[in-house]
């Protein structure tokens, strides 16, 4: 596990304290809709951290050529039809580019700052030069509008139970998943960033902010600032 991570419930727990299970069963939501109307029909994606393909599968369905990374091979025996990878995000190096990279899931808020800045570098070394980044970022209230919870209308409910500072900026979050025929909880730790030190994250990886995508702002399009032609 990674420190500060943890996770109850049945079936396998990756790393980072997420169930197998648990995302077999979530819905992919709005992002599928959200990637596609930012990126161009047809686009080679790269999907950082795709887990069992909650969005993979929309994004095939949409007509995307899929490349999926993760770095639970769990998570990746449920991805069907995309190229699969496993890997920790931050040691990436496929020694290609995309036209899209995706950082969902708020990984760009880890509260390990060196893999925080791992993430972005990985991205920045995948993207195009005329290619975008989609990062899904925390909502403004995500740590102090707590608890919280949200009841699914297909049957289920979730809830931040709690979010607690551990020291240098980092809280340790605490999450719950609750279905009739099961319980599932995770543990992550989460670095808050406002927008002036998730401008600078960026610009550290040769990345800067190019629009927002969503009225909540959870959702950036990133582009490069600077290249290199390694590739």
């Amino acid at each position: 596990m990674r420190e500060g991570h943890q996770g109850t419930g049945p079936g396998a727990i990756t790393p980072d304290g997420c169930a197998v299970e648990l995302y077999a069963r979530l819905p992919a939501g709005a992002e599928p809709d959200i990637v596609a109307a930012a990126v161009p029909q047809g686009a080679r994606v790269l999907e950082l951290g795709s887990g069992v393909g909650r969005m993979t599968h929309p994004l095939l369905e949409r007509g995307f050529d899929v490349t999926a990374v993760d770095e639970s091979a769990e998570m990746l025996e449920r991805v069907r039809g995309a190229r699969a990878i496993c890997s920790p995000i931050e040691d990436l190096d496929l020694g290609e580019r995309f036209d899209a990279v995706l950082l969902a899931s708020f990984l760009v808020h880890a509260g390990d700052r060196e893999v925080g800045r791992g993430l972005l570098r990985t991205c920045a070394r995948h993207v195009r030069r005329d290619g975008c980044v989609l990062i899904q970022r925390e909502g403004a209230d995500y740590h102090t509008d707590l608890p919280r919870e949200r009841v699914d209308p297909r049957g289920f409910t979730v809830r931040i139970v709690s979010s607690e500072p551990v020291g240098d900026g980092v809280n340790s979050v605490r999450a719950e998943y609750e279905f009739p025929d099961a319980l599932w909880t995770q543990t992550f730790r989460a670095r808050p960033l406002t927008d002036a030190r998730f401008e600078e994250a960026l610009s550290e990886a040769g990345l800067r902010a190019d629009r927002v995508l969503t009225d909540d702002g959870t959702w950036v399009r990133a582009v490069p600032t600077s290249w290199s032609e390694g590739r």
